[in-house]
């Protein structure tokens, strides 16, 4: 199985067929667009209804945005990058202890997307893990590098304690509770995808990750600091979502779209590879229970608007989202009303 990871150090000097989308299905990079616009909110600023308007503007108009003064130090993020590409360097043998094309395995290192399913692949490999509750997971964790579970441990702590403030600043920009979505998404998984991206022969023939929403809540995204790849698409067009020093890039997740009845935007978001360097990204997740029912609240359905999704459990759909390829239509799409 180690062949299928592009983390083994082997140089490509044309991209291997299995990589190569059909000519409709390729990134068009020369069509990708920069927009000076993107939101970046600075969650250190003293008037906190300012704030609320920021991301309640960033969620309708973009359904992204990005975070400054987070609280998150500049050090702690520094060290989760380093030591997220110490691993990817690790000898082959090492890292395939933790090799695994099963998407159940919560702890895995694996390649593309799901090779199980997938007629091309992605230039990828990633190491995914359960972060929460940390004591039932770390074990299972990389024991190397060294200071890798110490390091990662006291990331996802920081991490959560973000996204929870995320999750009441999006409340409140409803005009709900504080506490609304974090109370009705209970007591939430959190996952983290550790990405990365080696240099690819030729980028305009394959893609990171091709088109796709998340199906959990909310995401938070560490970017590589020099190498820009996140690319998001708003009204029928690609931009590219350089990196901002120190910000994190924050994504509306599926459920927060059906939460919101439709106001607010899963984003669709893409990865695209570079042929000169190679890239790290971080994402962080944090999920719904899997028996929490996603329905949104009495307050979003009044005044003729009626629920635009069938209440379901968050279990239900991310069975659902798995079971597909990636790049298929919005998985919300299989949850809309008749």
């Amino acid at each position: 199985m180690a062949e299928q990871l592009l983390s083994t150090g082997i140089k490509h000097n044309s991209l291997p067929e299995s990589y190569i989308r059909p000519e409709a299905e390729r990134p068009q990079l020369n069509e990708v667009q920069n927009d000076d616009n993107i939101p970046v909110i600075d969650l250190s600023c003293p008037d906190k209804s300012q704030i609320i308007n920021q991301v309640a503007h960033a969620c309708e108009s973009y359904g992204f945005f990005q975070v400054v003064n987070h609280g998150v130090t500049i050090e702690l993020m520094l060290k989760m990058t380093a030591v997220a590409a110490e691993f990817f360097r690790l000898p082959a043998e090492e890292k395939m202890r933790l090799y695994s094309d099963d998407p159940a395995k919560k702890t895995r290192l694996s390649t593309s997307f799901n090779v199980r399913k997938e007629k091309v692949h992605n230039w990828r490999d990633y190491l995914r893990l359960h972060c929460y509750p940390l004591e039932d997971f770390v074990s299972d964790w990389p024991s190397k590098p060294t200071l890798f579970r110490e390091v990662v441990s006291t990331y996802c702590k920081e991490i959560r304690q973000l996204g929870f403030r995320l999750l009441g600043l999006i409340s409140l920009s409803l005009g709900l509770e504080e506490d609304y979505i974090e109370r009705v998404l209970g007591e939430q998984e959190q996952h983290m995808a550790i990405n990365y991206y080696p240099r690819c022969p030729e980028p305009d023939l394959t893609f990171g990750l091709p088109a796709h929403t998340d199906p959990n809540a909310l995401t938070i995204l560490l970017q590589d600091r020099t190498v820009a790849g996140l690319q998001v698409r708003r009204n029928g067009l690609w931009f590219a979502v350089d990196p901002h020093p120190d910000a994190f890039v924050i994504n509306i997740g599926d459920q927060l779209q059906a939460l919101s009845n439709g106001k607010y935007k899963s984003i669709w978001h893409r990865a695209v590879v570079n042929s000169n360097k190679e890239r790290m990204t971080i994402a962080s997740f944090l999920c719904p229970c899997n028996s929490a029912v996603i329905s949104p609240p009495v307050k979003l359905t009044a005044n003729q608007s009626p629920a635009i999704y069938r209440s379901y459990t968050y279990d239900e759909y991310y069975k659902r989202f798995w079971s597909r390829n990636l790049d298929q239509e919005h998985c919300l799409e299989l949850f809309k009303r008749n």
